[in-house]
């Protein structure tokens, strides 16, 4: 059945490709970036995919994105947006980027879902998919290194367990997910799996998803991880 999925971080990577796995076999995709890309502009000509622009870090533009979506059905909300770390020791810290990170990959995300909120409810699955990190396991941290992006993944997935467990009594699906190691800008030339590849895996993973599986940390095979 098709379903209305909203997707922050659309413009490239991960989130480029889950829209047009999805948009290709029918869903409602809105796919929400800083900036339309040429690549979100062809989603939307050949697939019909709807593109608004959504700063996460800006209330304001949250706020306009909800206004633009009141009374609209949401039946799956994907945070992807996310940024990786400048310092990767602890020598190298400071307070912008941790700020910076923090606010991108762990309070973003749970603004956004408060935002649509009411969206959500309206629908009929009730899925928030927050794409976090194995690098936000502590029980896997044997090596440190990209301090403020391993914790502010961690802090998401904390945030996303607090949603879960508030939302759990109706009936929401609220997970974190390690999306594998990805040849992204962020992941580099050398990761084994290429977005279209993971955008696969995950979609794949999102329409398993029921509410039995809410508060949980999943590798993009269905696997559980590690806190």
């Amino acid at each position: 059945m098709p379903q209305t999925i909203i997707v922050t971080g659309a413009s490239r990577g991960i989130g480029l490709e889950m829209c047009r796995v999805m948009a290709m076999r029918g869903d409602g995709v809105i796919a929400t970036a800083r900036t339309t890309t040429p690549a979100l502009a062809e989603l939307a000509l050949v697939h019909g995919v709807e593109v608004m622009e959504l700063e996460v870090t800006d209330a304001a533009s949250i706020a306009a994105m909800a206004r633009r979506l009141e009374g609209r059905a949401i039946d799956v909300l994907i945070n992807n947006a996310g940024v990786s770390s400048v310092a990767k020791t602890l020598g190298e810290l400071t307070m912008e980027d941790l700020q910076r990170v923090f606010s991108i990959n762990a309070s973003a995300p749970m603004l956004v879902a408060a935002a649509l909120l009411p969206n959500l409810r309206l629908g009929a699955r009730k899925v928030v998919m927050n794409i976090s990190s194995q690098l936000a396991s502590i029980a896997n941290n044997k090596g440190g290194s990209t301090l403020p992006y391993r914790a502010s993944k961690a802090a998401l997935n904390q945030l996303t367990v607090c949603m879960a467990n508030e939302l759990r009594a109706d009936g929401f699906c609220c997970v974190c997910v390690h999306p594998g190691w990805v040849k992204t800008d962020m992941g580099g030339p050398n990761a084994p799996l290429t977005p279209p590849e993971s955008a696969g895996y995950l979609v794949r993973l999102l329409d398993g998803l029921t509410p039995a599986k809410s508060g949980a940390f999943l590798n993009y095979d269905g696997a559980t991880m590690p806190w």
